[in-house]
């Protein structure tokens, strides 16, 4: 597809790095205990497209190293430091990365954004022969059947004509993009975290369906949402999960 420029970036989140940051969900320390266990080298991981940098924070438990890029500058600013993570501004397709010097390589709900064959040509170059590459994506989440029935509705039709249309890769987990790697079975994660009805509706306020929302129409579509759900939610603190689509694949 040629060569990867600044026109290539797809960027929907810069202008709410800091929402993003503070409102997106974890992810389980046991997917990074996982990750790790394939590899014995663990020098050097490079999370790519690394956002917020949680997924970077946590690499850095298991890895003497990690570079995080991100073709945003603003999110970047916007990640969480840490003594053993390098945050680069640079696109998914062209890494500052060393050839071979990689034992792993992530992305984390982001794979959909890029150039896919340019990527997998980065990859090739930088990971190490044995090396891994991991990706992972996460839709709705589960809460209750009621409530889930409601952000079921805003997801599709509320919101549904304003999300990207890469978006629809993530609703078939990833499965009509290339993946050219040996590919492993890999364990079933899911995202957890005890949530009170605030925490869900700013998390749903960093969807980048409802800013293009607010921004076309000048109105956030969350508040009708909330006036729906808060007499399902009953106040407190209730379990919010993601599944997530997990792809692993060794470079031969």
């Amino acid at each position: 597809m040629g060569t990867p420029s600044a026109m290539s970036f797809q960027d929907h989140f810069s202008g709410h790095a800091v929402d993003y940051a503070a409102h997106r969900p974890k992810y389980p320390l046991a997917l990074f205990r996982y990750l790790s266990g394939l590899t014995e080298d663990r020098a050097l991981a490079w999370d790519c497209a690394t956002g917020n940098g949680q997924a970077a924070v946590a690499l850095a438990a298991f890895f003497e190293g990690v570079i995080a890029t991100d073709a945003s500058k603003e999110q970047l600013e916007a990640a969480e430091s840490h003594p053993r993570v390098r945050y680069v501004t640079a696109p998914a397709e062209a890494s500052p990365l060393e050839a071979h010097s990689a034992d792993l390589v992530t992305v984390a709900q982001a794979l959909h954004w890029f150039d896919v064959d340019a990527f997998h040509r980065e990859v090739a170059r930088v990971l190490r022969p044995g090396g891994f590459l991991a990706v992972w994506c996460y839709g709705l989440s589960k809460i209750a059947p009621e409530i889930d029935r409601l952000l079921e509705v805003f997801h599709y039709e509320t919101v549904g004509p304003y999300w990207p249309l890469e978006r629809r890769h993530i609703e078939e987990r990833y499965q009509s993009l290339a993946f050219p790697y040996e590919s492993l079975s890999a364990p079933i994660f899911e995202m957890s975290l005890s949530w009170t009805a605030e925490e869900l509706f700013a998390y749903l306020r960093t969807w980048s369906s409802v800013k293009r929302y607010m921004k076309e129409k000048g109105r956030d579509p969350v508040d009708r949402l909330e006036e729906a759900v808060r007499p399902l939610w009953g106040g407190g603190v209730h379990e919010v999960r993601w599944p997530l689509t997990l792809k692993v694949g060794r470079c031969i």
